[in-house]
């Protein structure tokens, strides 16, 4: 094997590396958030609502990727449905957050809907007994504590992201995946750049994976304290 092309062809992974890293911010904030409005929507007790909620997760679930970013790439434009450019940013770019992140919703709505659901409903009584309304209830209590169950299923979710973002480069954007096949093809070496781009996809999934384990180890200790914190609320309640 000859490496010898990194020397000039170096730019091209640090660029792709860095629009790679981009997008997958960018994905993991928004798919976050809707995926965190869906997951409440799923749980609604109006059933509209719900069946809605979970008629966008099945659907989302249930196509490939590369469907789905073909739809807004192409299909969208036909419906005068237009991306347009935000800045530096052109509507390429756009397209493929928008794709990423609807898909990484549904499946981070699905992981949350999980959590919250297997966390204890003593701990709603308890926030409750403490005066939090609802809203207060979830977004302080269960919603931390559903977090912490779900912590490794939404760690492998944000590896998986990273790894399916380079399929993006389908739409001609210089993604990782995208400039390593622009090299193939300049040096006539199908196989070495493909191991660069392997290696730096691993980089970046490791260290994500490393990020996780340290947040779940503070979320554990920050959990703990707040369970404590409602049970003694609990034995005072039913000592009054």
């Amino acid at each position: 094997m000859d490496f010898s092309f990194l020397s000039d062809y170096k730019e091209f992974f640090i660029d792709g590396t860095k629009v790679t890293i981009f997008i997958s911010l960018a994905t993991l904030i928004f798919g976050s958030l809707i995926g965190i409005l869906i997951c409440m929507l799923r749980i609604s007790k109006n059933k509209l609502i719900s069946f809605l909620a979970g008629a966008y997760i099945e659907f989302l679930r249930g196509t490939p990727l590369m469907v789905q970013i073909f739809i807004v790439y192409f299909g969208f434009p036909t419906l005068g449905i237009k991306f347009p450019d935000i800045g530096p940013i052109s509507f390429e770019y756009v397209i493929a957050v928008f794709a990423l992140s609807i898909n990484s919703s549904a499946y981070i709505a699905e992981i949350l809907r999980a959590g919250i659901q297997a966390v204890d409903k003593g701990q709603m009584e308890a926030s409750r007994s403490l005066g939090f309304n609802y809203s207060m209830s979830m977004r302080l209590v269960v919603i931390p504590q559903a977090l912490k169950n779900v912590l490794p299923a939404l760690a492998n979710e944000f590896i998986v992201l990273v790894k399916e973002s380079s399929i993006v480069s389908v739409i001609g954007i210089n993604d990782l995946m995208y400039n390593a096949n622009t090299v193939s093809g300049n040096t006539y070496k199908p196989f070495e750049p493909l191991l660069v781009s392997a290696f730096i996809y691993f980089i970046l999934t490791f260290t994500l994976s490393r990020i996780v384990s340290i947040l779940e180890k503070n979320m554990e200790n920050s959990n703990k304290k707040l369970t404590i914190k409602l049970y003694d609320s609990e034995i005072k309640s039913s000592e009054v």
